[in-house]
């Protein structure tokens, strides 16, 4: 999909420069990935405490792997 956007120079060009990207195109899709992938992580963090699994580690890591 084809955008105009107006973006400030120095900001995007300082995200190439730390990321070693080299197209704006590039960078903007990594920042766009990067902020939906903290999102989700806030999401999942309001559950920490509020779902019990009833896993027994101790099973799960002797268990055998089944091909």
């Amino acid at each position: 999909m084809r955008t105009t956007l107006n973006l400030p120079e120095e900001l995007l060009l300082e995200a190439m420069d730390v990321t070693h990207v080299g197209t704006k195109t590039r960078v903007i899709i990594i920042a766009l990935q990067e902020l939906i992938r903290r999102n989700r992580i806030t999401e999942l963090k309001k559950f920490k405490g509020k779902i019990d699994l009833e896993i027994d580690m101790d099973v799960l890591r002797s268990r055998e792997c089944r091909s």
